[in-house]
């Protein structure tokens, strides 16, 4: 596998620029459209793996439906207003904030390089993939044989979160719209 360093930093840079814009902006609406930069910046790294089919996947499923679920329940919840905002939070919290970031990245970097790289063994070699028909076929069988409750329990989860998602924003109707008058 060949891969060309100068797209990958192109798209590991327009990743990290898309989450950066997830976090800084205001409107939730352009957070959530960042995240979508982001997700087709991850399918595009996905690609140059030479892993199509979890490109496509990406944005077919995350850049797609997900994000377009993201933003009906955005736009549903009429979030136009700034919850948390980071200007008006006090020094000790934005402090605390970056410490906390600092000290995850330091973990994380730690963590990276005391640790050695995970040794693939099991049913799933190479060899077995492709003789068994490739990732695809792979899969597509172990998620509809041996893991189909979990997959199934994810689109329940899903189904959930949209009816409480449509319940917390039905709004109670005022006195006027339901007939009540005050005299």
């Amino acid at each position: 596998m060949d891969i060309s360093p100068c797209f990958f930093y192109l798209f590991a840079g327009l990743a990290i620029a898309g989450s950066l814009f997830v976090i800084l902006k205001k409107n939730p609406v352009s957070s959530a459209f960042s995240l979508i930069l982001v997700f087709f910046s991850f399918a595009g790294i996905y690609a140059l793996l030479d892993a199509h089919l979890v490109a496509a996947i990406q944005i077919l499923v995350y850049a797609g439906a997900i994000m377009v679920l993201f933003i009906f329940v955005i736009m549903l919840l009429n979030s136009d207003v700034v919850s948390l905002d980071i200007a008006r939070a006090g020094k000790i919290y934005r402090l605390l904030a970056v410490a906390a970031g600092a000290l995850g990245l330091c973990v994380f970097v730690w963590a990276f390089r005391h640790n050695p790289p995970p040794k693939f063994t099991g049913n799933f070699t190479i060899d077995r993939i492709e003789a068994a028909g490739g990732n695809t076929r792979v899969i597509s069988e172990m998620m509809f044989s041996e893991y189909i409750l979990p997959f199934e329990l994810t689109s329940v989860v899903l189904l959930v979160a949209i009816v409480g998602a449509v319940a917390i924003a039905r709004r109670k109707p005022s006195q006027n719209e339901s007939g009540g008058h005050n005299a």
